[in-house]
């Protein structure tokens, strides 16, 4: 079975779109605007952290927004092997970025100090890791990987060695994503249009969803009843705790999603970004046709993606 994840869907979604060069400064007429960046390759994910937003990708690389610039702060990824990074996500007081990718990498980035802790391969384990969820404080998270095997790795004691369990939640398929929403509890996708549901960190019930006929890629879980996918075909599907709610907004693969107080965005293929504002879904126009692959929404919205394109808002 053909497993696709965030980055496969890179290279489907652009198969038929010619990339675009976009120059620094260039906005789109809804606000979005190009950011010259150090890097040309792919940047997967990105979170905002107690210092500014961070980005990860390719080559193992950690990119970091400053008040004037996009600077690498790291290179090689936790391994120093150049494993891509393509999750990642910080704890609760903003402090740690946790970040995962290839051949089993995990690293735990103190966002003040520039160290950055190598938790790599749990229990040996070195298949690539899609995303990361983390709870909790720095240097007392619990922490949760999704892999290409449908594994989710955890730890409740912050990635110490000798403390990862995993658990199987569906039939094997790919995990693309996962995200907690509370202490132990959150949710996660595979690529076989299944959602998984966890109130304890260690037990995960399927909640739908039914007929679903997407491939899915994006995940955003505020609360057991609100919860939001993407996926191919512009599909968005919103959970309220008892049903499924399917909207289909155009025909690129929306790879990321993120959305709080009936605000936020969806992205995707061919520089797509949906702006979702007081219940609708709106195109925003975009100064880029890259593949766009997250966001990461703060003081200041940043969408990271393909040829080491960042957009701000």
């Amino acid at each position: 079975m053909t497993r696709l994840t965030r980055r496969s869907a890179l290279q489907l979604a652009g198969a038929s779109l010619a990339a675009a060069t976009v120059p620094a400064g260039a906005a789109g007429e809804d606000g979005w605007t190009a950011v010259e960046t150090p890097v040309d390759s792919t940047l997967h994910d990105a979170a905002d952290t107690a210092t500014d937003v961070h980005a990860v990708g390719d080559g193992g690389v950690l990119v970091e927004r400053r008040a004037d610039r996009w600077e690498i702060v790291h290179r090689g990824g936790p391994t120093g092997n150049g494993n891509d990074l393509f999750g990642a996500a910080v704890t609760d007081d903003g402090k740690r970025l946790w970040i995962v990718g290839a051949s089993g990498a995990i690293g735990e980035y103190d966002v003040t100090t520039g160290n950055l802790v190598d938790r790599s391969a749990p229990n040996d384990y070195t298949a690539n890791f899609n995303d990361v969820a983390v709870t909790g404080p720095a240097g007392d998270a619990d922490v949760y990987v999704a892999d290409d095997s449908g594994s989710i790795h955890y730890s409740f004691e912050n990635g110490a060695e000798g403390t990862w369990e995993y658990a199987v939640p569906g039939s094997g398929s790919g995990l693309p994503a996962i995200e907690s929403h509370g202490a132990r509890s959150g949710h996660a996708v595979d690529t076989n249009g299944r959602v998984y549901a966890t109130d304890d960190g260690v037990t995960w019930e399927p909640i739908g969803i039914e007929d679903a006929n997407a491939t899915f890629y994006g995940l955003d879980s505020d609360a057991a009843d609100d919860v939001t996918v993407s996926g191919g075909n512009a599909t968005i599907f919103e959970y309220d705790g008892s049903q499924w709610v399917p909207e289909s907004l155009g025909d690129a693969d929306l790879l990321d999603v993120d959305t709080d107080h009936g605000e936020g965005y969806a992205v995707g293929g061919g520089g797509t970004i949906f702006e979702y504002d007081g219940g609708d879904w709106r195109r925003n126009q975009t100064p880029t046709g890259e593949n766009l692959q997250a966001i990461a929404r703060g003081d200041v919205d940043v969408v990271v993606g393909a040829g080491g394109t960042v957009l701000e808002r």
